[in-house]
């Protein structure tokens, strides 16, 4: 045997008090009726007093008491056997970790405020496979498909702007590795969420789009930045921005066209996020209303709940308890004392 709260047994040791305080308020009352009338007359005044039934009366609320701790500690035995099913929707999320994501034109930075949104999403529609891929460089598989978000979450701790193998943001290729990590025969429940400022030096986007359409992907796409934009920082050289040959500083801006049309072509949607509390529910929404499958059926072996038992001899000994009135006259003897 078990419990679910073992903390809450310590109410089941009140019994002992509760019955300690219970037999001393009796015992005043009884001293109360013992200076006003002698124990010799008890048996004509109170006819149905019972020292054996004051102490029952006493125990059964001790019972009640020790009964109910141990219900709300919530003993449990025997095991019991339960199939768990997952269903919802494979999520793959292309984060942007290049150097124009550490630009400081939304605060604190553009990847900051990504990585924060891609938390939120990952809390906001539970029981979905999500998958992380980087989008630097060739594009880095970080996750394949999981319902463990703890993984996500602990790997978006260690991505910082230009921390990738490979520097420079080739959008193409980091959504070319997003077909491969969902199963076969899942072109219903297929979506990926791409979180980018835009910027791609890679070509190729138009061949990527293309085979994501082929293979049933909806991409949705946040756009993380201002059009004004802002100078990019040098990761690991504190206040030097990253400048041209000609030593003019670079200035990154987000570039809206690209990521719009990335979510027309797949079917998805487009939001600006300035801020990290930027709402995600359009595509929130959009990921609820795809078809669901489900991926995951895992067997649970598990004790039974018995609460049940002490909180029944709970109430059936508080019920004997109020029932038991050790004061109670006995009807019939009263009226033998009254014709007498």
């Amino acid at each position: 045997m078990s419990f679910a709260r073992p903390e809450l047994l310590a109410l089941a040791l009140l019994a002992p008090a509760v019955a300690l305080v219970a037999a001393g308020l009796w015992r005043r009352r009884l001293r109360a009726v013992e200076a006003w009338a002698a124990r010799g007359l008890w048996h004509r005044l109170l006819a149905g007093y019972s020292p054996a039934r004051l102490v029952l009366s006493v125990a059964l609320l001790a019972v009640a008491v020790l009964a109910a701790g141990l219900a709300l500690a919530r003993p449990r035995w025997g095991e019991t056997r339960e199939r768990v099913a997952r269903e919802g929707v494979d999520v793959v999320i292309v984060l942007d970790a290049s150097l124009s994501m550490g630009a400081i034109d939304v605060p604190p930075s553009r990847l900051a405020v990504a990585k924060t949104l891609v938390r939120r999403l990952v809390q906001e529609m539970p029981g979905n496979r999500v998958a992380l891929v980087g989008a630097e460089g060739d594009g880095v598989v970080m996750a394949p498909l999981t319902t463990d978000v703890a993984v996500v979450d602990l790997l978006l701790d260690g991505i910082e702007p230009g921390s990738l193998p490979t520097p420079g943001t080739r959008l193409g290729d980091a959504l070319d590795r997003v077909p491969a990590l969902f199963p076969p025969g899942t072109e219903r429940h297929r979506a990926a969420v791409l979180l980018s400022d835009g910027e791609d030096h890679g070509g190729g986007l138009a061949a990527g789009i293309g085979r994501l359409t082929e293979a049933g992907v909806v991409v949705h796409t946040v756009g993380v930045g201002t059009p004004e934009g802002a100078p990019v920082p040098l990761p690991g050289a504190p206040g030097e921005l990253r400048r041209r040959r000609d030593g003019s500083v670079v200035i990154s801006r987000l570039h809206e066209e690209v990521l719009e049309e990335i979510a027309r072509a797949t079917g998805g949607v487009y939001l600006r996020a300035t801020d990290p509390g930027r709402s995600l529910a359009p595509i929130v929404g959009e990921l609820a209303r795809m078809d669901r499958r489900r991926h995951d059926v895992t067997e649970l072996d598990t004790r039974a709940e018995r609460f049940q038992w002490p909180l029944a001899a709970a109430v059936a000994a508080l019920l004997a308890h109020l029932a038991l009135a050790p004061f109670a006259p006995r009807r019939g003897a009263v009226r033998a004392e009254v014709a007498g």
